[in-house]
């Protein structure tokens, strides 16, 4: 017999009302969770750069180091874009709006929201939205 309870994974699902607390709870966790990794990972990044600032006397591991470094910053660029998409996503719970079409008002949909927790659109207005830029590409 077992003394402490088995713990049990929130997972979310349709069965409930949808953005309940415990949903919230589950997604600001999730985007807090996500967003740390991040900035760890940034870090590590940063500690690395620091660490290959060295002078290379060969153009070869120099040019290398500069391929490196420039990749470097291009991912740290989009993790800086990532990380105000994920606060904007938790200031969204915060007021009330997080899971919400921007466009329509409909639920976004918890398979959507699980998958992609920074979404702002539902499937059906992201997909739209993605036909007009095709169109506008193509034009």
């Amino acid at each position: 017999m077992s003394s402490g309870a088995e713990v049990i994974e929130y997972r979310p699902s349709d069965d409930e009302p949808f953005m309940n607390p415990r949903q919230r709870d589950y997604f600001r966790a999730k985007l807090n969770a996500w967003k740390e990794d991040i900035l760890r990972e940034s870090r590590e990044t940063l500690d690395n750069l620091q660490e290959e600032n060295q002078n290379h006397p060969d153009m070869a591991d120099r040019a290398s180091s500069e391929s490196d470094r420039s990749l470097e910053l291009r991912t740290r660029d989009r993790q800086r874009k990532l990380i105000a998409k994920i606060d904007a996503a938790l200031k969204r719970i915060e007021d009330g709006s997080y899971g919400y079409c921007e466009e329509t008002g409909d639920p976004i949909g918890i398979a959507r929201l699980d998958a992609r927790p920074i979404a702002t659109l539902s499937l059906e207005a992201q997909e739209l939205h993605e036909r007009r830029e095709k169109v506008y590409r193509d034009e």
